[in-house]
């Protein structure tokens, strides 16, 4: 999703720009799973999957597309590239670069329900360093959501960066990025459980309440995460053969969170909401990561080989202090009328226990793609991974409740075959491995109960394949391209635990499949006509499962059809007009399918203005029929998307 598109859609989050990827659903915070940017990918969860210029970005923040000059969608297996995880694809945000092109640009928007947002991007050559320029984006963003009481967003953040040796056989890069945010966290309204009371007829199924209540209290909900990554990138090309690669990262998020999620004081009894569930985040992650490769160019025969070789070691660090509450509960509040500005009386504060993770991982791998002639070429790779855990739970005495350990050791591989019949067009066939370290979990994840943990952490890794044919072809000299895969992922070894077994064990009994279809079409139709579009179908189905409930069931958050549509045509008189569409069908909360969220479409438009070649002004409305639907869900709540909101921006550029 390149940032033109971003712009002209008015993106202010990473998960209003995935909008624009059939396959990818959002998924609620719960329980032990931060808040924050919370993924499917052709039906498999792609928590921990996010990265920053190809470095590991595990930290539970919401995104902000500042800084961002794409953000690139990888679909299928990704460990042969990544390592673990992306079962069914990978995100990876590429940030802006320092150009020895001198530029000044920005934004500064306001809208309905308070919304405000300005941007800043300079760029400057450096004139008494050749080759080195500096670059400084920065953000300042402010809003209410339409349709949902109370809940608001606030957020800034700045990102310099400055870079020596363009131009020339070694660069080095250096830059910062920090993000602050501020937030009132909105939770949603509860899924009704099984009821024999006031709600019956709502048994498993959204409340019937007005979708705008907010549920928690003003005085006690907060949101407030502080990002920081710090990168040092140096490149050197030896020959126009041989080049290396090194990059380091430290990155850094600090998590202060206490949310209410919306739970029925009675099931059977009473339509009040009991504020006494509440889920708290105190919590640091941080990461240190090195990357070197070489990219290597050579012959054999007529057979022309890239070759590139590599290693990654990182390690991850995680500590979560757990909170108690020291005073009276908090009153219960109306479901149909819920009164946010009831005391708040639990008086919430760090017990002085607290869970901590270490994770120390190693990936080597390889890869080389062979071009035998203009039409046939081969690519593959190896990649072998060393993934050591360490998990400490730790009473409020200081003594240790549980220290365990665990390493696991993997290969993941991934080949393609590749057929242009002519120079616009590609076929291809691929094959590709993914896991996912039982262990890992523990390192993101809140787990109290040393059964469990104990259980989770001397578990294998999950497995899955995936086999995938598809075809690319660009038309229109280039300007548009058309996309098409055909897929079958298969989760051999998944996770599964017996609901009737009080020890709560986890065995690796399950499997899953997903079979699917996407199309997409991407560019320019004309000159003044733009498209990006894309299609899936996901089929899925869990073919085996310790919970003989769940056989023959869909994955949860796993939609049969996604449609997503953007396209933009500029008019005489330096007019531009976009129009946008997504539709999703019915998906599950749960791998258990006892409760569906409805289907919907959702409308976006836009209207923009170019005032001179420097400035123009556009007005973008979202959600243009006020539509009412589920935007993300887990197991106990759903979210409303915001209802219909308008916006104006005045973007610039010298």
């Amino acid at each position: 999703i390149p940032e033109a598109v971003m712009k002209e859609q008015g993106s202010s989050s990473l998960r209003e720009v995935l909008r624009n990827v059939p396959g990818i659903s959002i998924q609620a915070g719960e329980g032990g799973v931060p808040a924050g940017d919370q993924m499917t990918i052709r039906g498999f969860s792609a928590r921990t999957d996010m990265f920053i210029d190809g470095m590991r970005d595990f930290g539970g923040y919401s995104r902000d597309p500042f800084n961002f000059a794409q953000i690139e969608v990888s679909k299928g297996p990704g460990s042969a590239f990544t390592g673990r995880g992306s079962t069914g694809g990978s995100i990876n945000m590429v940030s802006k670069q320092p150009e020895l092109e001198r530029s000044f640009s920005g934004t500064a928007g306001i809208g309905t329900d308070q919304y405000q947002r300005y941007t800043v991007d300079l760029n400057e050559p450096i004139k008494l360093i050749p080759g080195a320029a500096v670059r400084l984006n920065a953000m300042y963003h402010t809003n209410e959501v339409a349709n949902r009481d109370i809940t608001e967003n606030g957020r800034w953040g700045i990102a310099p960066s400055i870079v020596f040796g363009l131009g020339t056989p070694t660069r080095v890069t250096l830059d910062f990025f920090h993000l602050d945010q501020n937030n009132v966290p909105d939770y949603g309204v509860p899924w009704v459980p099984v009821n024999t009371g006031p709600f019956a007829a709502y048994s498993d199924k959204p409340s019937p309440g007005s979708w705008s209540n907010f549920y928690g209290l003003k005085d006690r909900d907060y949101e407030k995460v502080k990002t920081d990554i710090v990168t040092a990138k140096v490149e050197h090309d030896f020959s126009d053969e041989l080049s290396v690669r090194n990059q380091t990262r430290y990155g850094q998020t600090k998590r202060d969170s206490i949310i209410t999620p919306p739970r029925f004081a009675s099931i059977n009894t009473s339509t009040d909401i009991a504020r006494t569930d509440w889920k708290s985040r105190d919590q640091i992650t941080a990461i240190v990561n090195n990357q070197t490769d070489f990219t290597v160019k050579f012959n054999t025969a007529s057979i022309e080989h890239t070759l590139v070789p590599g290693i990654e070691i990182s390690h991850e660090t995680d500590r979560n202090y757990t909170r108690i509450k020291t005073g009276p509960d908090s009153p219960t509040t109306s479901f149909y009328s819920p009164n946010p500005d009831d005391p708040y009386r639990e008086n919430i504060q760090r017990s002085g226990a607290r869970l901590q993770s270490t994770v120390d991982a190693v990936g080597v791998y390889a890869f080389d793609t062979l071009k035998f002639n203009e039409h046939w070429s081969l690519s593959g790779g190896l990649r072998y991974d060393y993934f050591d855990v360490d998990y400490v739970s730790i009473n409020t005495n200081g003594t240790y409740a549980s220290n365990l350990g665990h390493i696991d050791r993997t290969l993941s591989w991934r080949t393609g075959l590749v057929y242009k019949p002519v120079e616009e067009g590609s076929i291809y066939a691929a094959y590709g491995t993914s896991f996912n370290p039982s262990a890992e979990g523990l390192a993101t994840t809140t787990i109290t109960n040393t059964a469990t943990a104990t259980t989770n952490i001397n578990l294998d890794p999950e497995k899955t394949e995936t086999y995938e044919i598809g075809t690319k072809w660009d038309l229109f000299k280039k300007k548009l391209a058309l996309v098409a895969a055909l897929f079958r992922t298969n989760k051999t070894k998944a996770r599964t635990e017996d609901p009737n077994n009080a020890g709560d064990i986890a065995v690796l009994d399950g499997q899953q499949r997903v079979d699917g279809l996407e199309l997409g079409a991407n560019g320019k139709i004309t000159d003044k006509w733009n498209v990006f579009t894309g299609y899936s179908f996901l089929m899925s189905r869990i073919n085996k499962s310790s919970n003989r409930l769940e056989v023959g069931n869909k994955l949860s958050n796993t939609p049969s059809h996604a449609i997503n549509l953007w396209t933009t045509y500029a008019l005489p008189f330096n007019l531009e007009v976009g129009a946008g569409a997504q539709y999703i069908s019915e998906r599950y909360n749960s791998n258990a399918n006892n409760r569906e969220a409805p289907d919907y479409w959702v409308g976006n438009a836009m209207l923009a203005y170019k005032i001179n070649k420097d400035i123009t002004l556009r007005l973008n409305v979202n959600n243009i029929a006020d539509a009412e639907y589920i935007e993300s869900m887990s197991g106990g709540h759903f979210i409303p998307a915001g209802g219909r909101t308008a916006t104006i921006t005045t973007e610039f550029k010298f």
